[in-house]
């Protein structure tokens, strides 16, 4: 599954056992999240990326779902046509139908690894084009759009009047970039008009904590609020006021830590798969997922995926699940699991190839 084994940092979970046994009132917090949280979560973007944000451009969420949730009820009128790369996380897509999106899939292959880039996006534009959501690093394939392609994407878009909501949840699982020498950079680097999603649930672990953020434009921020009011009132207080210590030293370095793990289990992957022979067609870059081509066994994706649960008990994610392009010859490996976990599955997945 998408979700990491880690848990939340020692010191998250410290404070909200503190938290639920102080018998201190826990109250709604403002619709756009706790004023302290929202602080820290720009004071984040001012030591991981040396960017100043301003506090009041930050929405906390119920998840990074409900940060989309959010910007696309603010951001979408039905019939608007918005450009999604393909495959892609389908719920991104589900939330933009759900409005009444017409979303354009766009395919993608390894030439452009797996995401959009600038000619496609502009070979598929249209007049009835709104918006365009990329994700990077993405689910299912663990790869980036590069820094100069995303900003010359976003330029195109707001050049057409488009908006741009980039989904950044896998942003601190990045390598560094191979261009700067770099750590990954926000697209609010470059374009400060972007709609960015993040999450407590990736870098930071806490996915059943439910607790997301979005940075927004100062004049949407009215719309979220209002919003976020109506939908669920607030992100859960708790999980907000827990939160804060994912910001202190001793937390962002076990999240590194943790991070340099998932580049090993990586590594042990790629080198698995090859052995198996089963090929990679681009290198991750981020996140914790490896997009594998199963072609060669003469299986299409789905097949491949029920005879490895059924008869190797390795669990994989077929093609299918994240759109249509290449659906058929492609599997999501996740390596969100322990190093010994990944070596198992690696050797029942070498044997049940060789049966195919």
């Amino acid at each position: 599954m998408g979700e990491p084994d880690f848990g939340a940092p020692p010191a998250v979970r410290a404070e909200l056992q503190r938290i639920a046994g102080s018998h201190t009132p826990l109250p709604y917090t403002g619709a756009l999240g706790l004023p302290a949280l929202r602080e820290a979560i720009a004071g984040f973007y001012q030591s991981a990326h040396g960017l100043s944000i301003s506090p009041e451009r930050v929405v906390v969420t119920a998840g990074a779902s409900a940060a989309l949730l959010l910007l696309t009820a603010a951001l979408v009128d039905p019939g608007d046509e918005v450009l999604v790369g393909d495959p892609s996380y389908p719920c991104n897509r589900q939330f933009l139908s759900g409005f009444g999106a017409d979303v354009r899939l766009v395919p993608t292959d390894a030439s452009s690894r797996f995401q959009l880039d600038l000619s496609a996006v502009q070979r598929h534009w249209s007049t009835r084009t709104s918006g365009l959501m990329i994700a990077t690093p993405s689910n299912p394939t663990g790869t980036s759009v590069p820094r100069a392609e995303l900003a010359a994407i976003c330029d195109w878009a707001h050049a057409h009047g488009a908006w741009r909501i980039v989904d950044e949840i896998y942003l601190n699982l990045s390598d560094v970039d191979a261009a700067s020498g770099q750590p990954a950079q926000t697209a609010l680097a470059f374009d400060p008009g972007a709609c960015v999603i993040n999450s407590f649930s990736k870098y930071f672990g806490m996915t059943g904590w439910r607790l997301g953020w979005a940075v927004v434009p100062d004049e949407l921020v009215p719309a979220m609020e209002r919003l976020a009011q109506n939908y669920y009132i607030c992100a859960s207080s708790p999980a907000q006021m827990a939160a804060l210590a994912c910001f202190t030293p001793e937390s962002i370095a076990v999240c590194e830590a943790r991070k340099q793990e998932f580049a090993e289990r990586r590594a042990l992957v790629l080198q698995g798969l090859e052995d198996i022979g089963l090929p990679v067609p681009v290198r991750p870059d981020g996140a914790f997922y490896v997009y594998i081509d199963v072609s060669g066994t003469g299986l299409d994706a789905m097949r491949f995926c029920e005879r490895a649960l059924q008869e190797a008990h390795v669990a994989l994610t077929p093609g299918h699940d994240f759109g249509s392009c290449g659906a058929a010859k492609h599997v999501r490996l996740s390596y969100a699991a322990s190093q010994s976990d990944l070596r198992e599955g690696l050797a029942r997945l070498k044997r049940f190839v060789a049966t195919v």
